[in-house]
Parts: C-alpha cells; sequence; structure tokens
C-alpha cells in the first residue's frame, strides 16, 4: 500500500476536496482505496458520506491503541472507497500522545496493520501539530494542494520548512511529489501568473491536471458525494479524473 499525505499549513486550499474526489475516481478505476481523515473537523469523513453512529470507533480509538485500525473502517458507497474516519475527539489526541513514546510514529504503525489496500490517502489538518507530522512521517509521497490565488505560496514555505525537519529526523524519504493548482480561473489574469510562478519554483513535480473553480465542486460535499458522482459531466469532475490518471501512472502502475 503506498500512502499518499495531501497536506497544507494554509487553509481553504482544497486539500479535503482533492483526498474525496482522487479517492472516489481512484476507487472507479479499479484500485482499492483507503481514505484516512487525521483532521478532527471530520469534513473528508462527512464528504465521503460516511456517518458515525454512538460509540462507533474511529481513527482516535486506533491511535491511542483502544482497537485495531480495521475495527474501526467502514465501507463507503463509493466503489473500491474504504474509510476511516476522524471524529472530535482527534483533537485530544493531540494533548494525550504528547507524552507518549514514538508518538510521531502512531499513524505509521496504525497503517502498517492494514493489508489490502492499493493506496492510502491522508487527509491532515490546515496546521502544525502532532497530527500533521504523524501524516507527514507516516508519508510515501506528499502533495500540496495550491490555490490560485494572492496568497498562493504563503503556507508553502512553512510546509517546506516543516518537510525538511520531518526528514531531518523522522522520515529520510519525505519530498514534496506532486503539487496540485487549485481554484483556477483561466479568465484571470491573477491565476494564470500564479500558476506560472508555481510551476517556474516547482518544476516536474507540479501535476498537469489544475482543479479549476467550480460550483459543483463547492456543492457536492453538502450532499456527502465525490463530485464524480454527484455532477460526473462537470469540469471539477473531469479535472479529477485527470489528476487520477496522473497519480495512477506516476505511482501505482506496479502497485496493483
Amino acid at each position: 500500500m503506498i500512502i499518499v499525505t495531501v497536506s497544507n499549513q494554509k487553509g481553504g486550499v482544497g486539500k479535503t476536496t482533492t483526498c474525496i474526489n482522487l479517492a472516489a475516481e481512484l476507487g472507479k478505476q479499479g484500485y482499492e482505496v483507503l481514505a484516512v481523515d487525521i483532521d478532527p473537523q471530520s469534513n473528508c469523513t462527512s464528504g465521503l458520506g460516511g456517518v458515525l453512529h454512538n460509540r462507533q470507533n474511529s481513527l482516535y480509538e486506533a491511535l491511542i491503541g483502544e482497537v485495531e485500525p480495521q475495527e474501526a473502517i467502514i465501507q463507503t458507497q463509493w466503489k473500491g472507497v474504504s474509510l476511516l474516519p476522524a471524529t472530535l475527539d482527534l483533537a485530544g489526541a493531540e494533548i494525550e500522545l504528547a507524552g507518549s513514546i514514538s508518538r510521531e510514529t502512531k499513524l505509521k504503525k496504525v497503517l502498517s496493520k492494514l493489508t489490502g489496500y492499493d493506496i492510502a490517502i491522508l487527509d491532515s489538518p490546515p496546521s502544525l501539530g502532532l497530527l500533521t507530522v504523524n501524516a507527514l512521517v507516516a508519508a510515501d509521497k506528499l502533495v500540496i494542494p495550491i490555490q490560485c490565488e494572492y496568497f498562493a505560496l504563503e503556507g508553502v514555505g512553512q510546509l517546506s520548512r516543516t518537510v525538511s525537519l520531518v526528514r531531518e529526523g523522522l522520515n529520510s524519504s519525505l519530498a514534496v511529489d506532486g503539487v496540485l493548482l487549485t481554484m483556477f480561473d483561466s479568465r484571470t489574469r491573477l491565476a494564470n501568473d500564479v500558476a506560472n510562478e508555481v510551476r517556474r519554483q516547482f518544476g516536474d513535480v507540479v501535476f498537469k491536471a489544475m482543479i479549476p473553480r467550480n460550483v459543483k465542486l463547492a456543492e457536492a460535499p453538502s450532499y456527502g458525494q465525490p463530485i464524480s458522482y454527484y455532477e460526473p459531466t462537470c469540469l471539477g469532475a473531469k479535472a479529477y479524473e485527470e489528476l487520477a490518471r496522473e497519480v495512477e501512472t506516476l505511482w501505482l502502475k506496479r502497485e496493483r
């Protein structure tokens, strides 16, 4: 199983949207996908239609060792997509794990117990804390979404420093493996300027697929559906389909 962490310390850049829709597209293509929600806001969980009932296990219970991770996974209604869900309890995990041994590797150990998946896609919080560090330590590949707006590179510098620190002490293979341009509006000069600057800075790791500003993309989470099921013919769905093909070509061909 290849582990792909989607991260950016700036909020509102499309991390969760990317996790939901990339997972759904790869599932449609025949892969067994595990979406892992590491954000206490649990938007990835709700966006995939995950409904947790009272006393149902989640990533929190798996991280603190109360249950085996298999006991917390739920099957979504989308082809090939399983979910390790989040709840608000995760916010307390930062404090509970702070004093534990190997606290930065808890998530990696949880995921190492799982079999039967081709890829795990991790949705991390929009802040630097213990949960985000765990997601970076667990990562085989790191994807950074960057929105095509004025403050686009604001969080990237912070994340780059974090990546360097994690690489030095906890995950020597960690690097920026993919940069995804989101909220792209080809009609504006600003969006094109930002896209050009991102490509200048990051070069070949920038995905060819660009995620457009799209009303249907914004609507889909409120219905608990990935865009490829909610409105499969819209521009947003086509963009994530293209992204999934790139991810497959780059990282998954020999993982099947």
